[in-house]
């Protein structure tokens, strides 16, 4: 039995098709099975989310059974009274000591490229955390870090495209921040590439930076998907001391509904890029597309 966490979610709603035709048993723990869609009914459902891994019961009825983990669940906001500390850094590091506990024989997890103690988001610090737990952990481990993972309807592409129907596109800070886009389709390919080869070899310890073959700053990133979706814009950029000012004031107004978050839009001012390139992906047998043609072919 196989748990995978985030299956809702870009890579995850990518990935639960792979797992299931390759005859993987899969429980998913989510908060929204309604979100699964037709999967629902194939796989074993767990219902709790990255706010209740403190819940002992919850832990171990998702993990009875379990053999593997793929922690694919994040946030990259607060959920009050959860902090973003919690939902990423923590809750990774109960779900892997509960998976210790259990006899859980192998722990996959996805943390992201160049998160590190001392990076100016608290989404970075987090997922370092965590990463350093999962790779100091006894069991067999593997760490995913990608670049900025991206799908045709994911919320930031979505929120691109709307704000490409303004005069002008706006964007936070300078736009100088380099990323290696990488389609979250090829992302969840890499995993069952990783999977088969942890079958193969036995070794303890993985990790994989998942870049795309490209490197490409926001401002690119930005001008893309307005060219693609048939609406190119003069790019506008917004000193962040204004959008930091702006953002915690929506938030304050409306709450969770609120298009996007301080902390959101800091996190496209870190860059993510791998030296290595494409060149763990390829390893894991994935020839990772460029970002234009994957928008395109929407």
């Amino acid at each position: 039995m196989l748990l995978l966490t985030g299956a809702t979610g870009s890579i995850g709603s990518r990935l639960l098709p792979l797992l299931l035709e390759q005859g993987e048993e899969v429980r998913c723990l989510v908060r929204e099975p309604r979100r699964l869609g037709a999967r629902r009914v194939d796989v074993q459902i767990a219902l709790g989310d990255l706010g209740e891994m403190s819940d002992p019961y919850l832990v171990r009825q998702a993990l009875r059974g379990v053999d593997r983990v793929i922690h694919l669940a994040a946030s990259i906001r607060d959920q009050p009274p959860k902090r973003i500390e919690e939902l990423n850094g923590l809750a990774t590091v109960r779900l892997l000591r509960a998976a210790e506990r259990s006899g859980v024989e192998s722990f996959h997890f996805f943390s992201a490229l160049d998160a590190q103690a001392a990076q100016r988001t608290r989404f970075f610090r987090a997922k370092w955390l965590a990463e350093q737990a999962v790779l100091s952990s006894p069991l067999q481990t593997t760490v995913f870090a990608p670049s900025i993972v991206y799908d045709h309807s994911d919320p930031w592409i979505t929120l691109l495209r709307r704000f490409s129907f303004l005069p002008v596109l706006p964007v936070s800070g300078e736009g100088i921040a380099s990323f290696q886009p990488i389609w979250a389709a090829d992302v969840a390919r890499c995993v069952t590439g990783a999977l088969a080869l942890e079958r193969q070899d036995g070794e303890n310890t993985r990790r994989y930076e998942l870049a795309g073959p490209e490197r490409l700053t926001y401002d690119e990133m930005s001008d893309l998907v307005s060219c693609i979706a048939g609406r190119p814009r003069p790019l506008v950029h917004m000193p962040l001391p204004f959008v930091r000012a702006g953002l915690i004031a929506l938030r304050n107004l409306f709450g969770e509904g609120v298009f996007a978050t301080w902390e959101e839009a800091e996190l496209m001012e870190v860059s993510m890029v791998s030296e290595r390139g494409p060149a763990d992906a390829q390893a894991l047998g994935v020839e990772p597309r460029r970002m234009s043609d994957v928008l395109e072919d929407a």
